[in-house]
């Protein structure tokens, strides 16, 4: 893959650029009363720009699966919007995945919390 001379590709910028453009369609599109408080954590985008599979996390657990379908629902619509703020050749397929990342990452911390605080054992 060549780079340009400030060490990005192309691919990345794009990625960036639709991360932002998401970030905001979500917070400031939606209309749908399903579509919570949705943080965009991360997008990963096709090298031929087909495809873009965007990460996702909402503040409330319980509006998880609902927030899901509002996603679904309206993956078109963003696509679109995308498509107008976004000059690409191809606008990329959206699919959402919801991020578990941060959920284990605080459950391993819990863990090793646990662990650092009980005693050690004696031989």
């Amino acid at each position: 893959m060549r780079k340009n001379t400030r060490g990005y590709a192309r691919v990345d910028r794009v990625k960036e650029q639709v991360m932002r453009e998401l970030a905001e369609l979500v917070r400031k599109g939606l209309k749908d009363p399903r579509a919570g408080f949705i943080t965009i954590n991360d997008v990963e985008v096709t090298r031929d720009y087909s495809h873009a599979t965007v990460y996702y996390t909402v503040l409330d657990d319980a509006t998880r699966e609902v927030t899901a379908e509002a996603l679904e629902h309206a993956k078109g619509f963003l696509r679109s919007e995308l498509s107008k703020r976004i000059k690409l050749f191809r606008t990329p397929e959206l699919h959402f995945i919801y991020d578990e990342s941060l959920e284990r990452g605080m459950s391993i911390s819990h863990l090793i919390d646990q662990v650092a605080a009980e005693k050690p054992v004696e031989d």
